[in-house]
């Protein structure tokens, strides 16, 4: 599929490399170690694009090097404390390692909790750990909303997900979002694009053309969650 029918802001990775290892990802024999690491280095290297063009460079300060010659510093735009990473609970969490590891340092970590309704597959919340409350005088280092939130989910199958996670954080006052994930649908990615448009830029290892009448994509990765926590045939 071409990505000039895409929206915009949807970046599906071209990268061979991408390719071939989500093509490992896919197989019905590769267990669940080989897929926790998988998923990792896709995340990396999805991660690795959509940081590029999503961050920018900033002087920082100055520093010595070992040989004494003063340097200027640099760290990323927004700043690491503006940032907030948002995995989709639970397999996002498998991603959280590697877009934390290229950050240059340490950033909150905010869980949101959904799942789909088995009948109607819409997006049900059931946990979210955002600090809603900033800075008051009785607690002035609680935590505003972040400038730009990442959120981490390795599936985007029919887009309800992403949307609703979109949505909450648009209510939470974030600036941008950066969606980072593994595999996506042609409708999924389009619909998670297009909830906000103006503010989310949507990033994918590969994409996929539909969902079957269980909400899973075709061909797909199977139940990534299952897989990733060896919770196959629950």
């Amino acid at each position: 599929m071409s990505n000039t029918s895409l929206p915009k802001n949807a970046h599906v990775s071209t990268h061979p490399c991408v390719q071939a290892k989500l093509s490992q990802l896919r197989s019905v024999k590769t267990g669940s170690r080989d897929a926790q690491t998988l998923v990792h280095e896709l995340a990396l290297m999805v991660g690795y694009e959509a940081l590029g063009a999503g961050l920018k460079a900033k002087d920082d300060g100055t520093d010595e090097s070992p040989l004494g010659y003063s340097y200027t510093t640099t760290t990323t735009s927004p700043s690491p404390s503006s940032i907030s990473l948002v995995p989709i609970l639970r397999s996002g969490l498998s991603m959280v390692p590697a877009l934390s590891s290229l950050l240059p340092t340490p950033v909150p970590v905010h869980h949101l909790g959904l799942y789909r309704e088995k009948t109607t597959l819409q997006p049900v919340e059931y946990y979210n750990n955002l600090p809603y409350h900033g800075p008051t005088a009785a607690n002035p280092n609680a935590a505003g909303p972040a400038e730009l939130a990442i959120i981490v989910d390795p599936i985007i199958a029919t887009g309800a997900t992403a949307c609703a996670a979109i949505d909450t954080l648009k209510d939470w006052g974030v600036k941008r979002i950066i969606v980072c994930s593994i595999l996506a649908t042609v409708d999924g990615l389009k619909a998670a694009c297009g909830e906000w448009e103006e503010g989310v830029e949507v990033w994918v290892g590969g994409c996929d053309a539909e969902v079957n009448e269980k909400g899973m994509i075709k061909p797909g990765l199977g139940d990534i969650g299952d897989r990733l926590f060896l919770t196959l045939g629950k």
